[in-house]
């Protein structure tokens, strides 16, 4: 019997690569894996729906769900997670030495609704009083002019978003003074290149943190992988085959991080790394699937909420396929 053929948008994560190169098969499907940026596979897939699976925005897939006919269905796999207390620069002319210092202040951002910036405005608000309506936010292009929001956004009065100007950019303005603080995922140019005007807000990022999470056991999830309706809809039992396979690329990873007869990767204390990872946030510290991550999804669908940018606190079971949420057993 022929295979399904499917073709998935996912970028080249340690985590997935059995997926890329076919040492992790997709049962009942012959995958077409296709490598590329985070930006371009979320552009193409919100835009035009270009891919049968793909890696998207977990802010992204969120707002997808309130559309009078959701294009997506996910499933509770998550490829891209990150702390991001490190992604908050600021103009060292600016002032601003503590994050209360934010206030009043005037933010970049390349999308309001990214979900890297949905996770800094709730920390910020919820850890440290810096209001998410307490700033004003200025979006465009980080690096290249003429960026927008992906998606059409009707954000309350209270929430002060303007858009730069059209040959104007983030990571100059920041150096510049322009705006007096940038969120994002990527680390603007100007950091490297300006580093007498640029620095993070928070310098010893790494212990800030280890301490958040300490605090809260959250592990902040960015994206996670989506199929279009369609192909869910006609093909249901293409959920769990993914999440599976997905888990089992994964487990690979784990074995290869604590290989020590030769470093598979180019770190040299890399093994130092996993045991101090591990003792903090246990052995398997990226998990997928709902029960492990259940807080860490209702904190995010919170912040989404109280952004301005679902129109309702979604509960997490309607993020993922039913067919995700519970397994046989022998």
């Amino acid at each position: 019997m022929s295979k399904l053929r499917l073709t998935m948008a996912c970028w080249n994560y340690d985590r997935t690569r059995a997926l890329a190169d076919g040492r992790v098969p997709v049962e009942g499907v012959e995958l077409n894996y296709l490598d590329m940026p985070v930006e371009e596979t979320f552009f193409r897939m919100l835009r035009h729906r270009e891919f049968d699976v793909a890696e998207m925005s977990l802010s992204s897939y969120v707002l997808s769900l309130f559309q009078s006919e959701p294009p997506f269905i996910a499933i509770p796999v998550f490829p891209s997670r990150a702390f991001r207390h490190s992604a908050i620069f600021v103009n060292r002319r600016s002032g601003i030495t503590a994050p209360r210092d934010l206030i009043g202040k005037k933010v970049g951002l390349p999308e309001y609704q990214l979900t890297a910036n949905v996770w800094i405005r709730g920390i910020l608000e919820e850890q440290y009083g810096v209001p998410a309506a307490s700033v004003r936010y200025f979006t465009g292009g980080q690096e290249t002019p003429g960026r927008g929001e992906k998606l059409n956004l009707q954000l309350p009065p209270e929430f002060r978003v303007e858009r730069i100007a059209p040959d104007r950019t983030l990571a100059a303005m920041l150096a510049s003074g322009e705006i007096d603080a940038f969120y994002g995922p990527r680390t603007p140019s100007t950091f490297y290149s300006q580093p007498e005007a640029v620095t993070r807000l928070f310098q010893d990022f790494k212990a800030v943190e280890q301490d958040y999470f300490r605090k809260t056991r959250i592990f902040p999830i960015m994206h996670t992988v989506v199929i279009r309706r369609d192909i869910y809809e006609g093909h249901r039992w293409v959920a769990q085959s993914l999440c599976k396979a997905f888990v089992e690329a994964q487990r690979l990873t784990y074995d290869d991080l604590i290989e020590t007869s030769a470093l598979k990767t180019t770190l040299p204390w890399l093994v130092a790394h996993v045991e101090e990872t591990r003792g903090l946030m246990g052995h398997e510290f990226w998990p997928y699937g709902v029960g492990p991550n259940r807080a860490t999804l209702e904190t995010f669908l919170r912040y989404s909420r109280q952004q301005g940018l679902a129109k309702t606190v979604l509960n997490v079971e309607q993020l993922f396929a039913p067919e995700t949420l519970e397994s046989f057993t022998i």
